[in-house]
């Protein structure tokens, strides 16, 4: 038991949407979670600088460190203060998947200041096409987010099934209705000579060569 109540908010309803991202980011900084919809399914995030409230996400999930938790940024220019040189071919799938279904590995700063797990110096790093999940990542900055499910458990479409599974480990649930899901992102690792896609997700491998042809399937 966390000794709190989780705050919910509908963000069909207009009026309640500055308390709501007001709610969460406060949330956030105080070291605990948020539930929030992506345009897939919904994700369990926490301020991916703050390694004790990214241990909690883990903990929430039943999740090991062998498992790191990706991060969600609001924009490009957040994804270029936490990662290295972005290559060529990084770029391109940036301007033509982003916002969207497409999670790029790459390496990140050796200076950051964050424990998202057994990394090995990288991070998976995305910019979700929904406009909570933005509007959320513009008030907190980065956040490490991962599916909102117990672990081995489906990957919730709505707040209700997040809700039944994390309970009261949450702070704050966004509700934003029900998710595209049930489909994940494609993941492309770029730490390599060339670009690997580790998973075949909304985007397939024949798309993701129309942008950068030598791409390779791990």
């Amino acid at each position: 038991m966390t000794g709190f109540t989780p705050q919910r908010f509908a963000w069909a309803e207009a009026s309640s949407r500055a308390s709501a991202i007001e709610a969460a980011v406060t949330s956030l900084r105080q070291g605990r979670l948020v539930v929030l919809p992506t345009d897939t399914v919904y994700g369990v995030g926490a301020d991916a600088f703050d390694p004790k409230a990214v241990a909690r996400l883990l903990a929430a999930k039943g999740r090991g460190r062998h498992k790191p938790s990706p991060v969600l940024v609001g924009s490009k220019g957040a994804l270029a203060d936490l990662v290295t040189d972005l290559t060529p071919a990084a770029e391109r799938l940036i301007d033509a998947y982003w916002p969207g279904g497409l999670t790029l590995v790459l390496r990140h700063r050796p200076s950051l200041d964050w424990d998202l797990g057994e990394t090995g110096g990288t991070v998976a790093v995305r910019m979700p096409d929904h406009p909570l999940a933005l509007a959320l990542l513009a008030a907190a900055g980065p956040l490490a987010v991962s599916s909102a499910n117990l672990t081995e458990q489906p990957s919730p479409e709505d707040c209700d099934t997040a809700f039944g599974m994390l309970g009261d480990s949450v702070a704050v649930y966004l509700d934003g209705g029900r998710t595209a899901g049930p489909v994940s992102s494609s993941i492309v690792d770029l730490t390599g000579d060339a670009p690997v896609l580790v998973r075949e997700g909304v985007l397939s491998a024949a798309e993701l060569r129309t942008v950068v042809p030598d791409i390779v399937t791990a």
